[in-house]
């Protein structure tokens, strides 16, 4: 079998589709897949090498390729660059966006500039396949089924991963903040019985609703000098629990307290936020502490 292009640039035609089919698909399922690695690393810089080279002889097709494939590594960073300065910023959605915008809009105009010329002049690509059954005996026909099979399966593959996205990753966020809701003024040097607070955070992102208890523990500590380490450890003395919230958050939603204290005695202090799940407190599914030294 004999397959030709010249009079219309069908390799155009297959980039562009390639990229106005793909780039919705990732847009609106958040994920990237494997599936879309051309879009990054040779569909870009293609269409500028098109739009460059539009004529038979101008570059052979080994050239054509290797320059596609790195003008694209250096375009594609340059989109991003562009995309920091701006209100988007980088992220999956307006990159994919960007670089849609960009090959849709350059490969319109390398097919505009391909179709100025004259027939015989323009791009040109001949592939020769074998005809099955024509001068092969069974091991012929058993390759042409094999490749049939791959065919079959990849395009399978393909329209599995297309409509089976993956997973988020399920986790849940938990901080603590200064009283002005940065991550400064934490209340570390107190007088005896002085009030200092804080801002506490819980998100869920684990896909479900979640059942959370936050409880607070001041600590007493000491720090004590290992001959071994050579460092010092800090001891713990003694512990009170001093609040506890029970919280119920649906995916995505953010609980949070301002939460205020004092400590009555001088000596260095642990304030210990322990965060529990499913009323499971034999150990924390989060912890985060603040050292505080009363004088």
């Amino acid at each position: 079998m004999h397959l030709r292009f010249q009079r219309r640039p069908w390799d155009i035609l297959l980039v562009l589709s390639y990229t106005i089919v793909l780039a919705p698909v990732l847009f609106i399922s958040q994920l990237g897949h494997s599936f879309g690695l051309l879009l990054i690393i040779f569909v870009p810089g293609y269409v500028v090498v098109a739009a460059l080279f539009p004529a038979t002889g101008e570059l052979d097709w080994i050239e054509r390729i290797a320059l596609s494939l790195g003008l694209s590594l250096a375009i594609v960073p340059l989109l991003g660059l562009v995309l920091n300065f701006t209100a988007w910023g980088i992220r999956f959605a307006p990159v994919v966006a960007t670089i849609a915008i960009f090959t849709t809009s350059t490969g319109g105009a390398a097919y505009w500039r391909r179709m100025r010329l004259p027939p015989s002049q323009r791009l040109a690509l001949t592939i020769d396949l074998a005809v099955p059954g024509q001068a092969g005996g069974p091991i012929d026909a058993g390759l042409s089924i094999a490749i049939a099979a791959s065919v079959i399966l990849a395009a399978g593959t393909l329209v599995y991963i297309v409509t089976t996205p993956r997973p988020g990753e399920r986790f849940t966020e938990f901080y603590v903040t200064g009283p002005s809701g940065n991550a400064t003024g934490y209340p570390t040097a107190l007088n005896v019985s002085e009030a200092g607070s804080v801002i506490l955070a819980v998100t869920n992102h684990e896909s479900i609703n979640a059942n959370y208890t936050l409880r607070i523990d001041l600590v007493g500590v000491q720090l004590v000098y290992n001959a071994t380490s050579g460092y010092n450890e800090t001891v713990e003395l003694n512990r009170t629990t001093w609040s506890s919230f029970n919280i119920t958050l649906a995916n995505g939603k953010t609980w949070t307290q301002s939460y205020a204290f004092s400590i009555n005695s001088t000596g260095l202090w642990k304030v210990q936020f322990l965060l529990f799940t499913d009323g499971n407190f034999s150990v924390s599914y989060r912890e985060l502490h603040l050292y505080v030294r009363v004088i």
